[in-house]
């Protein structure tokens, strides 16, 4: 797991991990990225804390350039598998304590486990998944996969149950959901030991599992 105050380094400015790096950035974090690209570096330039220029097919290059200080690694070389996995290798040999990897496809995906990667990602499967999770049930505005089959759930409150107080939903009666809160505008809610008045577009934030909640999206 990072560490509070963790540093992160991004490998790979695609578009894939251009965006990570920003967002880390943005969060107040420190952030290096790193490209063989000298384009995509500059772009970088302002918006992280350092950039560099690099073959990170190359252990010592990565030395020298400190990345063996960094706390969390994200791999997000594209279409270059044999870079992806070199530069995977090298990071583990430095002794980065995470490592993220973004692969190509399940082969890859396999590849990078067995090197040892913490997380490796598909991201155009797991967006895959979450559109096709928001378009079976327009009602749901995001989720988040916890495994085992459980979702955590952002659930639109409909028109026609704006004014109803919140016991209206009869939650009682599925003892298998969960609701955590939930959000209005920007604030967040807590709804434990009590009954608050639901209005339109509040977003209920629910957890449990997919068939029970896609059940109780529908009848909403």
């Amino acid at each position: 797991m990072a560490k509070p105050h963790s540093t992160f380094v991004v490998i790979g400015l695609g578009a894939f991990g251009s965006t990570v790096a920003m967002e880390l950035a943005r969060f107040g974090n420190h952030v290096m990225g790193v490209d063989s690209d000298e384009k995509l570096v500059a772009r970088m330039a302002e918006p992280l804390t350092s950039t560099a220029i690099l073959d990170t097919t190359d252990e010592a290059a990565l030395r020298e350039a400190g990345i063996d200080r960094y706390d969390v690694a994200l791999v997000a070389i594209g279409a270059d598998i044999q870079s992806s996995i070199l530069t995977t290798m090298n990071l583990r040999l430095l002794g980065i304590e995470t490592i993220w990897v973004k692969a190509s496809n399940k082969t890859h995906h396999r590849i990078l486990s067995k090197l040892g990667a913490d997380r490796v990602i598909l991201p155009e499967q797991e967006m895959g998944r979450h559109v096709a999770q928001m378009l079976n049930n327009p009602m749901v505005q995001d989720y988040v996969s916890l495994g085992n089959g459980y979702s955590v759930v952002s659930i639109l409150v409909p028109e026609r149950l704006d004014g109803q107080p919140l016991e209206a939903l009869r939650l009682g009666k599925r003892p298998e959901l969960r609701l955590l809160g939930l959000m209005r505008g920007t604030e967040y809610r807590d709804c434990l030991g009590t009954n608050p008045v639901l209005r339109k577009d509040d977003k209920l934030i629910m957890l449990g599992r997919r068939a029970e909640l896609r059940a109780f999206g529908d009848e909403l």
